[in-house]
């Protein structure tokens, strides 16, 4: 039996870019398999998807990493309902709906001031959680302490999966840090996720507002090109704390590092006294075959 499955780059102003991504349209594998395709494909997430859509219109999707299932994760949403507006040929829809774990999320597209398709999700609720000393994780990130801006804190954030949200003083400190797990181990004793959001408002193009970087464990320390979920913890990180008006529209850098540039959007308000949050960025098919 064969299955298809496509290569996207999620995030990208041009191919080549931005966050791979694998789209397996099959989603009744067994959970060792899909996980031996994930480690196999080796990109920081593969999604499953089912070959047609529930009673309700969702499409049950679910996301590995190299090493784990997880519940929620950005790039992997916007990219599998990307694969499936286009394989439904004709009229594509406006709207896509994917049953997750974490639950149904819509994914809208749109064409920007450029005539470039945009697809959006919005986040679902994120649960702001403890914060951390600078001294205490500074050494586990390869900065000092005076490298963090303590404007806002270094501060976990949680929606089904969590990160650390830290907060930099200059571009050259985000491009000199670096995870390590050997000296994050108290931290992650007290129970701080292993996984590292850093920004900082120094961007490379002036036409956009922030450089960040992410760093997470899969079979040791692997950097994120481009982090979806990671911009929505951050989204209501910067409602939590005002760090831009009420209501913001960022332009975010990512992936410079591992030379694959990203260009993630994120926008954020207040609806009816309550954060949203909205993450979007173009998906680029580079591959189309079938797994044997």
């Amino acid at each position: 039996m064969t299955r298809r499955i496509v290569f996207v780059d999620v995030f990208a102003e041009r191919r080549y870019a931005g966050n791979p991504l694998a789209v397996v349209l099959d989603d009744a594998l067994p959970q060792d398999e899909t996980q031996r395709i994930a480690a196999e494909i080796d990109f920081s997430e593969t999604t499953f998807v089912a070959p047609r859509p529930q009673a309700d219109g969702a499409w049950r999707t679910r996301i590995f990493t190299p090493a784990r299932e997880i519940a929620f994760a950005g790039h992997p949403i916007l990219g599998t309902a990307a694969v499936l507006r286009e394989l439904a040929g004709g009229t594509r829809p406006a709207t896509l709906r994917l049953a997750l774990q974490v639950g149904v999320v819509a994914v809208d597209f749109a064409s920007d001031a450029a005539s470039a398709e945009v697809a959006w999700f919005t986040a679902p609720a994120v649960t702001a959680g403890p914060t951390c000393a600078p001294s205490d994780i500074a050494p586990a990130l390869g900065l000092a302490a005076s490298d963090i801006d303590d404007a806002t804190p270094v501060q976990q954030m949680s929606a089904s999966t969590s990160a650390m949200i830290v907060p930099l003083r200059s571009r050259a400190a985000l491009e000199r840090c670096r995870l390590d797990l050997a000296a994050y181990a108290a931290l992650a004793a007290r129970g701080f996720s292993p996984l590292v959001y850093l920004w900082c408002r120094e961007p490379h193009d002036a036409r956009n507002d922030l450089c960040v970087r992410f760093f997470f464990e899969a079979y040791g320390v692997r950097e994120d090109p481009a982090t979806g979920n990671g911009a929505a913890f951050l989204g209501a990180y910067l409602l939590e704390h005002r760090a831009f008006a009420s209501a913001f529209s960022l332009r975010i850098e990512q992936g410079h590092a591992l030379q694959r540039p990203s260009l993630v959007l994120l926008r954020g308000d207040n609806l009816e006294g309550r954060p949203r949050i909205r993450v979007g960025g173009t998906v680029i098919t580079t591959l189309r075959g079938e797994l044997v």
